[in-house]
């Protein structure tokens, strides 16, 4: 998966959508050329917590909206510019990394986005296609957070931040890349987001034929190479031969 997606939807069209409540503090902007470091929203499910910070455990857990940078820094890292190296999180490991299992088994996340970019090669040339769901719902990206402190300062603002799972592209999508993200259905939201589930192994699977059938892959400009170039114009369909500037190498 490249590292680029569209996330389009309102605060409120999202705290309906994934039935969450809003802690975003009005910081959810339109996005339609989402890079990585930047700071988007995301769906988690916690238990409450007392006025000292301890997790009530026997309360049930809220959903709720978050705003978190894409870029996952581990809690013991030194340096949060390591973040930018772990955009993405592959399925087929994350159980076993150290840097990924211990926020798979505690700290996992939806990404709701209109879809993604990707960059289809042939030769050297690159053609730009963006692929999004049928209708008006948002594509659910797994992802898995943490918080990070600087060692120095345990008083400072905690980051958070966030890694999209990636896994083998199924069907139509291996003709564009041979990763994708982990679309996670809507039935199995709950159980991805369950904070007392820590095994998840039987979710880090490819999706079904049937989900990457109802997957538009629509040639789109290569305005979008460009992480400046932000407007709706991104997701309209563009015939390659009718873009001068198609094969320009994304600038990721």
């Amino acid at each position: 998966m490249c590292g680029r997606y569209a996330a389009t939807k309102d605060p409120a069209a999202l705290i309906d959508e994934f039935a969450a409540v809003d802690l975003t503090e009005g910081r959810i902007r339109t996005d339609h050329n989402v890079a990585p470091t930047k700071d988007v929203a995301t769906v988690v499910q916690r238990h409450p917590r007392d006025a000292d910070g301890a997790v009530l455990e026997d309360e049930p857990a809220v959903r709720s909206l978050r705003m978190m940078r894409w870029g996952l820094v581990p809690f013991w890292a030194k340096d949060p510019g390591v973040g930018s190296k772990m955009i993405n999180t592959r399925a087929e490991t994350a159980k076993e990394k150290p840097s990924f299992k211990k926020a798979l088994s505690a700290r996992r996340c939806l990404v709701p986005a209109e879809g993604w970019y990707e960059w289809r090669r042939d030769g050297k040339e690159k053609q730009p296609f963006f692929m999004t769901g049928p209708g008006d719902g948002s594509l659910a990206f797994a992802g898995i957070w943490e918080t990070w402190r600087p060692k120095d300062d345990k008083d400072a603002d905690p980051l958070i931040t966030f890694s999209v799972i990636t896994t083998d592209s199924v069907g139509r999508l291996t003709d564009i890349h041979h990763r994708m993200p982990l679309l996670m259905p809507r039935e199995k939201w709950d159980t991805w987001l369950d904070p007392d589930l820590p095994d998840v192994t039987e979710l880090l699977v490819p999706p079904s034929a049937e989900l990457v059938d109802t997957i538009e892959l629509r040639p789109v400009s290569s305005l979008v190479n460009n992480v400046r170039n932000n407007g709706p114009e991104l997701l309209d369909r563009v015939e390659p031969a009718a873009d001068s500037a198609l094969f320009d190498v994304p600038n990721s």
